[in-house]
């Protein structure tokens, strides 16, 4: 196990990195299985937002299902579910201004969303929050975990929280303070897409030996406050389409919240081809449409925020987990493509995890044992049974474009019920798909307005992004040369358009390039982590409570 004599070392029955979900409903059901034995249990949650919620960003069309198992009571309790769904459109855009409104009978049934809630995923993670702290639960925030423990065997025996009061030299401030070691039987990680520590232990134990490379879309998200005579609370609508060319995989959406709210953005597959593409102003330019305009006029932007969205599905799910621990929600990759709904096997998720997490207590296994048992409570699921019905959703679109992906899709979701006899792949990773920039279309986006569109520095700022400047960037190149010797030649240098915050940037130094990157502005998307051409940029986390404040998102 990796020590520190400085470090402080506590020692609980679960460690839970990732106060996401996934993270809450595997601390809330431990508590709730250990109650009803009447044991006690020592369980913690370590989240690197300066609170709970502080870094959640979602749509968010919420499918109540895996709440209701954590809490059949949830209404009675007060959970921020009060926007439901009253209706879908989904419209085909052809061009900047026209566009066909798909029928009903054509819309794939994964994507109707009677039953369902339109919510800030923030506030409901806030909520869980509460309900965790209830029962018990150890929930520190603003604790960034920045390493995997092991023991002499191997085994995962916790997490450390980073080191406070670094300098960007590297030295210790006055204020410096050790991070802490947060030990258990067992340590389960949810740290949402492309968890930093998911990420090693994927590598440290093969876990995609048998699976698919993961893939990726790059979710950006605005709160607007609108007109009270536009607003249709619990209207859902969609687009497929334009700005996105038929080869580019993606999509906008318009959600009518509570409280004359509207929450708006588009995802964006990261396996996009075209390196001038900018995810953050293709967003920008769909909302000059007129079927997402007339919804803006005379509103109010009030937040903005990115995050990247797990988006290959069962085909690319790794192995769950290894010895100490397992991997839940958005770490593992549970999202339904066909749906585009995470949340719910999330918290399912989590609920599996601490079942298993349980059982294996009760043994009085001592933290010894694999925990398979999860692995294959998973594949008993309705989790398993969704991805597996949704597996083709991603994989076709990204083979036969939009329009005939979506055609397919269609058969595949409303006369097959997802039971089609083959299964489609894409085993290409995202970072491995773009073209050289002198064979590719170059692409001229309109100046931001200041009313309807924006700029990036702007939105970053409505996102609440905090860092302490005197400390160590976060974000790494493995060899600082490449950005400008090879990226740029041949890529035009793509960071300066996929980050949706304006971190990287290329400036003129004395008549030559230099690569800038402003690690300030960072709100934790990790796109760059994903889509870097070359895998030079490596993501660590900051010191905790640094990054985006997100406003309910």
């Amino acid at each position: 196990m990796t020590e520190s004599a400085e470090r402080e070392a506590m020692e609980f029955d679960v460690v839970i990195v990732g106060g996401g979900p996934a993270g809450l409903a595997t601390a809330c059901k431990l508590m709730q299985l250990a109650g009803e034995k009447g044991e006690e249990l020592n369980v913690v949650v370590v989240e690197k937002g300066s609170e709970i919620g502080a870094h959640i960003l979602s749509g968010n069309v919420f499918d109540p299902r895996g709440l209701s198992e954590l809490f059949p009571d949830w209404q009675e309790r007060g959970a921020p579910l009060s926007a439901a769904v009253t209706g879908d459109d989904i419209h085909y855009l052809t061009s900047a201004t026209g566009g066909q409104k798909v029928p009903g009978f054509l819309v794939p049934a994964p994507m109707r969303n009677h039953g369902n809630y339109i919510v800030s995923l923030g506030r409901v993670c806030q909520w869980l929050g509460e309900q965790a702290e209830a029962l018990g639960v150890n929930v520190f925030p603003g604790f960034a975990a920045s390493e995997v423990l092991y023991d002499d065997a191997g085994r995962v025996r916790g997490i450390a929280t980073s080191d406070m009061g670094i300098g960007k030299d590297g030295k210790r401030k006055s204020s410096w303070q050790a991070g802490y070691e947060l030990l258990g039987k067992y340590t389960v990680f949810a740290e949402g897409c492309r968890g930093n520590l998911g990420e090693q232990l994927v590598e440290k134990f093969d876990l995609r030996r048998d699976s698919d490379p993961q893939h990726y879309g790059i979710g950006l998200k605005e709160i607007w406050e609108i007109d009270p005579a536009l607003h249709e609370q619990g209207k859902v609508v969609h687009t497929l389409g334009w700005p996105l060319d038929n080869h580019t995989e993606g999509g906008g959406f318009l959600y009518h919240a509570a409280g004359n709210k509207v929450f708006l953005g588009m995802i964006i597959a990261l396996n996009y081809r075209n390196p001038h593409l900018s995810p953050f102003h293709e967003f920008q330019r769909w909302k000059q449409h007129p079927r997402i305009r007339q919804y803006l006029e005379g509103g109010k932007r009030v937040a903005y925020g990115a995050r990247a969205v797990n988006k290959g599905g069962l085909q690319s799910l790794p192995k769950l987990s290894f010895p100490g621990g397992v991997l839940t929600g958005c770490d593992a990759g549970f999202l339904n493509g066909a749906k585009i709904k995470g949340a719910h096997t999330a918290i399912k998720s989590g609920i599996l995890a601490a079942e298993s997490v349980w059982q294996s207590l009760l043994r009085n296994a001592g933290g010894q044992k694999d925990l398979q048992d999860y692995e294959s409570a998973v594949r008993s699921s309705w989790i398993y049974e969704e991805l597996h019905r949704a597996r083709n959703f991603s994989p076709a679109l990204h083979k036969f474009g939009t329009f005939f992906g979506s055609a397919f899709v269609w058969l595949d979701q409303n006369i097959f019920r997802g039971r089609l006899p083959f299964t489609l792949h894409n085993r290409e990773p995202d970072h491995a798909s773009l073209q050289e920039a002198s064979n590719a279309k170059k692409i001229d986006y309109p100046k931001p307005d200041g009313v309807i569109s924006f700029d990036r520095l702007s939105s970053v700022f409505l996102s609440s992004t905090n860092h302490e400047e005197d400390q160590p960037s976060h974000l790494r190149l493995k060899d600082p040369d490449v950005p400008i010797n090879y990226n740029l030649p041949h890529y035009d240098e793509p960071a300066q358009r996929y980050c949706p915050a304006g971190v990287y940037e290329v400036v003129e130094e004395e008549g030559k390039p230099r690569f800038q990157i402003n690690a300030q502005n960072c709100v934790h998307c990790k796109t760059c982590d994903i889509k870097d051409p070359t895998q030079n940029i490596v993501w660590t986390v900051p010191e905790g409570g640094g990054g985006p404040n997100y406003p309910g998102m």
